[in-house]
């Protein structure tokens, strides 16, 4: 375990610093000028080429990459280009704003689609089966934009039950915004909820046909014993992955929806930094985002080993 984890944290550390690179190459293809963004359309050509020698926009690039990645790795990721306040700061409340929103919306879907997921495979190609995968598929086909307006038709405004915007202060703790959290958590995992439950039934099935658990049915084991210490064990290993990857998507995709709501997320922080050119500010954001990512897949191995003993971590 020891040398598989210093393995894929070296694979990770690599990933990042590749990610860097073309992170910061791509900013700097971005068309406009970042200069012209942020003294305006009628700045004079001096006040220009004075703001480019103050960000440092003469240097050569491999100067300006190697001290924008060496202030990062520091914990210096300097200031916002548009709103000249620190970007570190901004960016992890933005992250603790997403991760509250992502909390609240995975223990939502994922336990729903997992109890769906194994229903459907108990009771395959019978009704109950064909009417959660029917519905749990409309949901994945359908807009996130549509499920949202939706929910804000229904159960804000018609019924008054949760607030219709949830344009939370940015620094409200968890107790404050969870009022401001129902809705669009709810629209996140009616998302995330059809491939978890299509995972969990096809590794549910995939399970019970095996000799193994055909073996323990005819010893006599309770049904329940069955199910909980033998078949879910090793079926969830395909939705470990699924959730894995949904944790990325949680805390730095909600773009849509954090738009629908006004939410003060990630996902819009990264859309500011795009159209205001703000390139350090949305270079933070895109390796925030990398970082949560390859630290979510290192989970979802190491969760894999600890479901299936059988799974050699080291080969």
């Amino acid at each position: 375990m020891t040398n598989f984890l210093l393995r894929r944290i070296g694979f990770i550390l690599i990933t990042l610093i590749l990610t860097s690179i073309i992170i910061f190459s791509i900013t700097q293809l971005l068309p406009g000028d970042v200069a012209r963004v942020i003294l305006g359309r009628f700045a004079t050509e001096q006040a220009l080429d004075n703001l480019r020698q103050e960000l440092g926009l003469y240097r050569p690039l491999h100067v300006q990459y190697l001290d924008w990645a060496g202030g990062f790795i520091r914990g210096d990721w300097g200031d916002s280009l548009v709103s000249r306040m620190p970007i570190r700061p901004m960016v992890m409340q933005r992250l603790g704003n997403s991760a509250m929103l992502a909390g609240v919306a995975l223990l939502i879907y994922v336990p729903l689609g997992i109890i769906l997921g194994v229903i459907a495979a108990l009771k395959k190609d019978k009704p109950p089966d064909q009417l959660i995968t029917g519905i749990s598929m409309a949901f994945v086909g359908l807009p996130e934009f549509v499920t949202g307006l939706l929910l804000i038709t229904f159960l804000a405004i018609g019924l008054e039950w949760f607030p219709a915007n949830s344009s939370i202060d940015p620094e409200s703790t968890f107790r404050e915004a969870l009022p401001y959290l129902i809705l669009p958590a709810i629209t996140v995992s009616l998302t995330g909820l059809g491939y978890i439950a299509r995972m969990t039934r096809s590794g549910t099935i995939d399970v019970l046909r095996t000799d193994y658990i055909r073996a323990a049915d005819l010893k006599g084991l309770p049904a329940g014993q069955v199910l909980f210490k033998h078949v879910l064990r090793n079926s969830l290993l395909p939705t470990v992955t699924v959730v894995a990857m949904g944790i990325g998507w949680l805390l730095a995709g909600l773009i849509v929806t954090e738009a629908v709501f006004g939410y003060p997320g990630l996902g819009r922080l990264i859309v500011f930094s795009i159209q205001r050119q703000d390139l350090p500010l949305l270079q933070a954001c895109s390796m925030i985002i990398v970082a949560i990512y390859s630290i979510s897949n290192l989970a979802a191995d190491i969760i894999y080993g600890l479901l299936n003993p059988r799974i050699r971590v080291g080969s």
